[in-house]
């Protein structure tokens, strides 16, 4: 009998082998859930993120509720946390990342018009409020999912699986 793949759950994250990651920086601004947030940390693992910036008052390890959904995801992903968002696009910055929005507003570029940079990274706002103005403001481009239906919103981890694999797809990584 062929012998399987080690399970990764059964080794510590140091006897892992390392993986390829993709110059894609997740930005989190002021997501209230930790659901939402430990579910964007397991989806950034499938699709080998380079690093997630957490901002305000998005949660951050060590917590609860982030542990419930993330599996375990966040000793993967290489994350920070930033009390102030404003020093999170400061540092983006200094690397020339440009920054992408993910909002519905009036001038946002549909998805599916956009040309995805490399390296970039994208913001994903609160989940009533949306990314901040000021974000908004620093962005290179602000981009909407395209919606069909009335509500025109969307689970924040939704839409960034969405986005997610369609900078993958772009990029002929998937």
């Amino acid at each position: 009998m062929a012998e399987l793949e080690p399970h990764y759950s059964r080794i510590s994250v140091e006897e892992m082998p390392p993986i390829e990651r993709y110059p894609i920086h997740v930005v989190l601004d002021n997501l209230r859930s930790a659901f939402n947030v430990g579910s964007i940390f397991r989806t950034a693992d499938a699709g080998a993120v380079e690093h997630i910036h957490l901002c305000g008052m998005t949660a951050h390890p060590p917590h609860r509720k982030l542990e419930k959904t993330a599996l375990g995801a966040f000793d993967y992903v290489p994350w920070t946390y930033y009390e102030r968002n404003r020093d999170c696009l400061d540092a983006l910055a200094a690397q020339g990342i440009p920054v992408i929005s993910i909002e519905v507003t009036d001038h946002a570029v549909p998805m599916t018009n956009i040309v995805w940079p490399r390296p970039l990274a994208v913001v994903f706002g609160n989940e009533v409020h949306g990314v901040n103005e000021r974000v908004l403001r620093r962005s290179q481009a602000v981009v909407k999912i395209p919606m069909k239906g009335y509500k025109n919103s969307i689970n924040v981890a939704t839409a960034f699986g969405i986005v997610l694999y369609d900078i993958l797809r772009q990029w002929k990584i998937t």
